[in-house]
Parts: C-alpha cells; structure tokens; sequence
C-alpha cells in the first residue's frame, strides 16, 4: 500500500470524533471521512483502505455488507450486538479479515489473557465478581467489556464452576472502569483496569487498523492485535 492509510469511520459520534482527531496526529494514516445513517457509504469505501465502526448496532448490517462489496477489511468495536448482528460479522469473516471486539483498549486485551491464566489455575472454587462503571448514557449494562471479560473466565473455568456476578454502576462521564474479583472463603484476588479517556480506544482501533490491513480472512480479536502474530 503506498502512501498513508485511508480511514473509513463508521459513527459521527464521540468515539468517531475521538478516532477523527487521534488520525489528525497520525504521519502514516489519514481520514477518508466519517459517515453515518443517510450517508453514501459506497462511495466513502470507494477511496477506503480499511473501514473502522464505532456506530450502532441497528447499523450493523449496512456496515458489513458494504465492507463485503468492496472487499474492505474492517475493524469493529460497536458494543450491544445481539446475535443477529454477531452473526453477521462471523459471516463477514469468511471473505474479509474482521477484527471485532468489545473494547480496543491495549491494556484490557492484557487482561483478558491474564483473566485466562489466572481462572484455570484458581478452578471453581473461587466466585468471580466482576464490577464496572460508566458514564451515565451508557445504555447497555453490563458493559460489552464485562461481558468479554466473564466469557474468558467461563472458558477458562469450564462448565463445573458457577458464572460470574456482573455490578454495573452509572454515574458522571466515567469512560470505564473494570474489576474482576477472584474470593475463596480464605483470600480474594483482584484486577482491575481504568480509563481516563476514549483516546485509549481510538488508538487501539488505529492499530487495529494497521494490523488487519496485511491479514487473511477472518474474525480477530485485539489480543491477536498485540500479539502481532
């Protein structure tokens, strides 16, 4: 690809700005435009190299079928779909390389891994809380992070162990914060991640981006991002 990277963002909204301005900072990347619902998306991916959507769910399937059409990898980190919307973006996966997931924070991609390690070799016997807080517009609860993190502690754990207790808080303009605790009846572990601004998802969008341009068809998730693999 010669040249800087062209940006499709899908989503005017805060996390669309936020990618808008960290691309503005960016030497190897550059912004093709913002679209949302009534726009021409076509002709935006027309000049695209890479589509990122941080829109809604209800615009999912506009979203992938016009990355479908001009064979544009696509970067997604649109929380709340449900399995229609899920389903659509495996099925994307087949004939273009997808990176979905729920939060494209670096530092929680690190934490889904260590959540893995740690829920094998603590086993059932401990109970699994996991608490987050957002801001106060924050529709879904608990968060599509929480619900990525109390995935990874299922796998991990495996069908003998009970599921995990979600504590969703809204209040402020909180970006988002997680814990997940670990309590026996003698000692309880704790992990926790925070954020103090969406700037740490626009870049990990951003390098999602740059990774997914190079792949193969398929779903990825960020932890495949920072593995570099």
């Amino acid at each position: 690809m010669a040249g800087p990277q062209r940006i499709a963002v899908a989503g005017s909204g805060r996390m669309g700005q936020a990618i808008a301005r960290r691309i503005d900072e960016c030497r190897d990347q550059v912004l093709a435009g913002l679209w949302s619902r009534g726009d021409d998306l076509d002709e935006l991916l027309e000049k695209s190299d890479v589509l990122i959507d941080f829109s809604m769910p209800g615009a999912t399937r506009t979203v992938v079928e016009a990355a479908l059409a001009h064979s544009v990898p696509l970067v997604c980190g649109v929380t709340g779909l449900g399995d229609e919307e899920l389903e659509l973006v495996d099925g994307a996966a087949d004939s273009i390389a997808v990176v979905f997931d729920r939060n494209m924070s670096l530092g929680v991609a690190v934490l889904d891994t260590v959540l893995a390690d740690a829920a094998a070799a603590l086993g059932p016997e401990f109970a699994v809380t996991i608490h987050e807080t957002h801001h106060k517009h924050k529709q879904d609860a608990p968060s599509g992070t929480a619900l990525k993190l109390g995935e990874t502690v299922v796998a991990a754990r495996g069908s003998q162990a009970d599921e995990p207790v979600y504590e969703s808080e809204r209040r402020g303009e909180v970006p988002g914060d997680h814990e997940v605790r670990f309590e026996s009846a003698t000692e309880r572990l704790s992990f926790a991640h925070s954020v103090t601004t969406r700037d740490v998802f626009a870049d990990g969008a951003l390098r999602a981006a740059h990774w997914v341009a190079t792949r193969s068809p398929g779903r990825y998730s960020m932890r495949d991002v920072l593995s570099g693999e």
